[in-house]
């Protein structure tokens, strides 16, 4: 490591870690050329919800579930266009397949650790079965991702309950959205430091249709992190391939849902998505082997709602000419999204092990001697 990383670490760990967190914005990040909307949240969409259930037992487990609702009703009955984007497939993504093959959802999405995942699936389609309107339904789609948190967490015990995911559904609101070590980020390790939830969003001008578009991400993954193209990773002296010797890629996965109350088809919330996975590459993710990569795009707008018992389908969609401006937005919402999930991470001793949260004061003195700062 550089003489200079040294003492910023060093000066860095002497301030308390409660004073340290910051959104990336309080750091004078701000990537892109869009504004945020009021919560620079995914709860920006009109009707978005999230929720988190923290699930933190004795000196081992360090978990969770977090889950987004796309709108206030019932989302199987009230079904939102959707489609999964895969960026590198190596993961466990419930309900994918149905999800691209219909164009979309039929129930929230919820977030939680690998071997979780089924466990988490089950749960919310009970949840779903109990609810109004339901008695008749005899198949149901449930939609779950994860990463994989087995170094601060004791991911063989299986932790998560039929508890903790009905309390992530409905504990679920508009508003600000807690970060960090949080919900399905609580055990989650990026670029080497604390990862968790983030999000983040744009607004487009009134001319491009002034559409949201929100993005969430649960970041569990690794690179050569680069903070609005400043080199924070290498500069820190933490970054995949510092041994050239050893295998380390900077395995590990990511999750990104991104919601827009531009009234999209289930074909441009595809295109969309992948947008999602160049915002990713800017933060240095190079999508590595062992890394799974998938977003999860879908549209709240009325005019693209389908109805459950719904015989035809009246929409109307944006254009395929209108997509540019939220191909941006989703960019620059994702990147702004994964600096939040670090920075606002604090640092996590669990199973063994201890991963420290990124050291913001030197994230600040990298920025300043990039010209970053703003």
């Amino acid at each position: 490591m550089r003489p200079i990383a040294i003492a910023l670490l060093l000066a860095a760990m002497t301030t308390p870690l409660s004073a340290q967190r910051a959104r990336a914005r309080e750091l004078g990040v701000a990537p892109g050329v869009f504004t945020p909307g009021g919560q620079n949240a995914i709860t920006d969409v009109a009707g978005v919800r999230v929720g988190h259930a923290t699930v933190l037992e004795g000196d081992r487990v360090r978990t969770g579930v977090t889950a987004i609702l796309p709108h206030e009703g019932n989302a199987y009955l009230e079904r939102v266009p959707a489609a999964v984007w895969v960026g590198n497939g190596f993961g466990k993504l419930v309900g994918a397949t149905q999800a691209n093959e219909l164009g979309e959802l039929e129930t929230p999405i919820l977030l939680t650790c690998t071997l979780c995942v089924w466990k988490a699936a089950d749960a919310m389609a009970a949840w779903m079965l109990e609810q109004p309107g339901m008695a008749r339904v005899r198949s149901i789609n449930p939609m779950v991702g994860e990463t994989n948190d087995g170094g601060l967490n004791d991911i063989r015990a299986r932790p998560i309950t039929a508890e903790h995911v009905r309390e992530a559904l409905e504990r679920a609101s508009a508003g600000p959205v807690a970060e960090g070590s949080v919900g399905a980020g609580a055990g989650t390790v990026a670029f080497g430091w604390k990862g968790g939830i983030g999000t983040s969003s744009r607004v487009l001008p009134a001319g491009l249709g002034g559409y949201t578009v929100g993005v969430l991400v649960q970041s569990n993954f690794g690179g050569v992190l680069q903070v609005d193209g400043a080199p924070v990773g290498k500069e820190l002296g933490q970054y995949a391939f510092k041994d050239a010797t050893a295998r380390d890629g900077g395995d590990g996965s990511i999750m990104m849902i991104v919601a827009t109350d531009a009234p999209l088809s289930d074909r441009n919330l595809k295109r969309l998505a992948s947008r999602a996975m160049m915002g990713l590459a800017r933060t240095g993710s190079s999508a590595s082997n062992g890394s799974g990569d998938y977003v999860i795009a879908f549209s709240t707008a009325k005019d693209v709602r389908r109805a459950f018992t719904a015989r035809r389908l009246e929409t109307k969609e944006l254009a395929n000419e209108e997509m540019s401006g939220l191909f941006q937005g989703v960019v620059e919402a994702t990147e702004e999204a994964v600096y939040n999930s670090l920075f606002q991470a604090t640092t996590v001793t669990s199973n063994g092990r201890t991963v420290e949260a990124i050291p913001l004061d030197a994230v600040r003195e990298v920025l300043r001697r990039y010209g970053r700062k703003r």
